[in-house]
């Protein structure tokens, strides 16, 4: 029983995020991109996350610059990298031309692996490639507090660029760059971002994925 109940709650949650971040005119013609993540996707302590997350946001720059892509937030709060390996394949039961992983950050908070982070980003990414070889794979990296120890964050910053050269991916060194430590760009836990701060992690996005775009 306690399968079924998560089996559902994943089967629930990716056909919610499949219209969560609605296109304008969009066609058969629309590419697709899929944003697996964590509470940051889902733009957890947002009034409007529908409106105002990073994935929402991306997709007004996108609109307005007239590309025929729809984004796809997949974040699920509190997931860790082992979860989003859970679930990935119900993620891409869609069309995926476009794979943003956005994963880790909540490895980091608990203090697991770098290893096992590491294992897992690589299986997300080889799932992704077995069934749409043709996508582009994009890895945005996170960043922890120092409270944690020089050779922990040394072994956790080294995981993410490793895993996006290992898959051909493109690496997002730090996808909260100018956001994080900000306290007017965070909410009061310090963690995830307001709206203005969604917005700038939005361009951080479009900045590094304009030109393929």
């Amino acid at each position: 029983m306690k399968t079924f109940r998560r089996s559902l709650r994943i089967f629930l949650f990716v056909c919610f995020v499949s219209f969560a971040v609605p296109s304008s005119g969009a066609t058969s013609a629309t590419k697709m991109m899929l944003i697996l993540g964590d509470s940051l996707t889902a733009g957890y302590g947002l009034d409007d996350p529908a409106t105002e997350a990073f994935p929402a946001r991306l997709q007004q720059l996108l609109n307005k610059a007239g590309a025929s892509w729809r984004v796809v937030g997949a974040g699920l709060s509190g997931d860790t990298t082992a979860g989003g390996l859970r679930r990935v394949d119900w993620a891409l039961r869609q069309p995926v031309d476009l794979f943003v992983l956005a994963l880790g950050g909540n490895d980091g908070l608990r203090g697991l692996s770098p290893a096992a982070t590491r294992a897992n980003l690589d299986g997300i990414l080889a799932k992704v490639r077995a069934k749409y070889p043709a996508a582009k794979l994009v890895v945005a990296g996170m960043q922890m507090p120092p409270n944690l120890g020089a050779d922990y964050l040394d072994a956790y910053r080294a995981v993410f660029p490793a895993a996006a050269q290992a898959a051909g991916a493109t690496l997002i060194p730090f996808l909260l760059e100018g956001v994080g430590g900000v306290p007017e760009l965070n909410q009061p836990d310090g963690i995830h971002p307001t709206a203005k701060g969604h917005a700038r992690v939005a361009e951080t996005l479009w900045r590094e994925l304009r030109a393929w775009l």
